[in-house]
This record gives C-alpha cells, sequence and structure tokens, in this order.
C-alpha cells in the first residue's frame, strides 16, 4: 500500500472512533418532574429536590437530566403534561405540588415509576398501604390538610376572643372534605363561630377577600392547598390590605409578608423525594419504599406583619415559634 493511501485509511479511520465512542455511551437518564404550581415560586424547592438526587451523587446536566412540566395552579392541565413526560418515556416521574399530580401521574402510567408528595396517599387511591405501596408509586405524606385544627387554634391565641374567623378553601381540593371536618370538629370544641369561604381562582380570591371585609371577622384561616399556595403573593397583600389576621400553612407565606404559619417544612419533603428518585434510578422499586412521613414541622412569625396590623403578639406564643421574622 502506497504511503499516501496509508495515511487516508489511517486518518479516516481515526475520525470515526469519537463517533463509534459516542454511539457506544449510555444515555443518560431522564427524570420527569411534574408539579401543580409554577416555575417563579418553586425554585427553592426544586433546589432541595436536587440536593436530594446529590445525596446519591446525581446531578442534573452531568449525568441525569430532569423534564419539567408546570400546571401553574390549574388541576385540569396535569393529565396532558403526564402523559406528555410518559411519551418521552422518563425514568421517574417526581410528581410535586400537591396530591392531584400524583394522581395524574398514576392515572397516565402503570409502569414508570412515580415519587409524589401528598396528603393521605392511602384514602385518595395512590398507594395501597404507607408500609407497602405496591403499584408504581410511593413518596412523602406531608399531612398538611390534616392540620387545620392546629392553624385554627394558633389564629384564636393570636385573636383571643374572636367573634367570627373566617375560612378560605379551595372546592376543588383533593382534601376539601378532610379540611372541612377537621376545621369543623376543632371550632366545634372550642364553640368558635367560623364562616367558610371558597375560591378556586385568582378572581374568587378577589371575591372572598371582598366578602371578608362585610363579615367583620377577627381572623382568617386559609387552608391549607397548592393552588393558595401559588397565589400566596396574592393572598398575602390582600390581607394585609383588608387588615385581617391570618395563618397559612407554610414558611413561604410569612416570608411573603404574611402572619403567620404552622406546617410541613416544603423544602425537606422535596428533599426526600429527590432522595427517593435517586434510590428508584439505582434499581430499587417504589412498591418496596415506604410511604415517608414527613417529620419536620414549622411554626412561624412574622413580627413586622403583626405590627403593620396593630396585633400584640404574645410572649408565650413568640416563644413556642421555630421562627421569628423581624
Amino acid at each position: 500500500m502506497k504511503r499516501r493511501q496509508f495515511i487516508t485509511l489511517l486518518g479516516g479511520a481515526a475520525a470515526a472512533w469519537p463517533l463509534k465512542a459516542r454511539a457506544q455511551q449510555p444515555a443518560i437518564p431522564v427524570i420527569g418532574f411534574l408539579s401543580l404550581r409554577s416555575p417563579a415560586e418553586s425554585a427553592d424547592h426544586v433546589a432541595a429536590f436536587r440536593r436530594g438526587l446529590a445525596a446519591s451523587g446525581y446531578i442534573e446536566g452531568q449525568n441525569i437530566a430532569v423534564e419539567y412540566r408546570w400546571a401553574d395552579g390549574l388541576n385540569d392541565r396535569l393529565p396532558g403534561l403526564a402523559a406528555d413526560l410518559v411519551s418521552r418515556k422518563v425514568a421517574v416521574i417526581a410528581a410535586t405540588g400537591g396530591p392531584t399530580s400524583g394522581l395524574a401521574a398514576k392515572a397516565a402510567t402503570s409502569t414508570i415509576p412515580i415519587v409524589f408528595i401528598g396528603n393521605d396517599p392511602v384514602r385518595i387511591g395512590l398507594v395501597a398501604s404507607l408500609n407497602r405501596p405496591g403499584g408504581n408509586a410511593t413518596g412523602v405524606n406531608v399531612f398538611l390538610q390534616e392540620m387545620e385544627g392546629k392553624r385554627l387554634g394558633l389564629l384564636r391565641e393570636i385573636v383571643p376572643g374572636a367573634s367570627l374567623i373566617a375560612v378560605l378553601l379551595n372546592p376543588n381540593g383533593a382534601d376539601v372534605d378532610v379540611q372541612r371536618r377537621d376545621i369543623d370538629e376543632a371550632a366545634r370544641a372550642v364553640g368558635q363561630p367560623i364562616h367558610v369561604l371558597n375560591a378556586s381562582s385568582e378572581r374568587d380570591i378577589h371575591a372572598a377577600f371582598e366578602a371578608l371585609a362585610g363579615l367583620k371577622a377577627s381572623g382568617l384561616l386559609v387552608g391549607a392547598n397548592p393552588f393558595f399556595n401559588s397565589r400566596r403573593e396574592q393572598i398575602v397583600i390582600l390581607s394585609v390590605h383588608y387588615r385581617i389576621p391570618a395563618i397559612y400553612e407554610v414558611r413561604e407565606f410569612v416570608v411573603a409578608g404574611g402572619l403567620m404559619s404552622y406546617g410541613t417544612s416544603l423544602p425537606d419533603a422535596y428533599r426526600q423525594v429527590g432522595i427517593y428518585t435517586a434510590r428508584i434510578l439505582k434499581g430499587e422499586k417504589p412498591a418496596d419504599l415506604p410511604v415517608m412521613q414527613a417529620t419536620k414541622f414549622e411554626f412561624v412569625i412574622n413580627l413586622k406583619t403583626a405590627k403593620t396590623l396593630g396585633l400584640e403578639v404574645p410572649p408565650a406564643l413568640s416563644a413556642r415559634a421555630d421562627e421569628v421574622v423581624e
């Protein structure tokens, strides 16, 4: 073989080596991240989810990819978003932002593993049991909708002798019946009159606060709901505008200027979802992973907002707070 022919042959083979090497490299796993909420108000929680993945060595953009799908607080968008993730053959679906995300994912696939954040997942049909989930789903039980009675009690401490307390609920929420029962029982136990207002859209929220102004209520309990969480700035601004002391489900409301909150630490729950997602990527099955129970709860008070509302926060109440925003 002539020298020129040999060099040409060798150069062609060398050019082909990188292509062949790339073809043999396994594709990195893709996670589907499905949320009822919106990206703008979920940055801290997505960061916590990534921390959970990173604890097992999974780094987005390096050895995993994430496809994000956001419903922006609209439940009716979830089925289509879940179906899209299924069509892309993602390795796992992290269903977050509320139990309806998990239900939409489970309706879309019986084979792709699902890791959810939800409340009372056995009752709503996400798993067969907490210890033995069965099927293709497991996740974190955050109890948010089951703490309304506790929130009512804390609100009464900051507005003692309240003649009427208003309650804001989303009638389309997956757990609204449980919330209403919990609130009614807690109110009856202490003889507290309440008035329920319903809202499932931004317009409904404005209408509810307009109605609230005429009720002359002493306080407002904002029921735990992903839609309300996604509209927390609107709700907090209105509560301050109408000068109504309000309690919320999670600290993010208080950071936004709300008066106080009591509930699960959502960043910790998202971190746990990341941990379970990583374990599934490593080969474990959802059916064998017990549903985790949230263990980190936070009571947060915003003293600046209390002053704006003309409220004196009892020292005993401040002393019990996990965090005081000044």
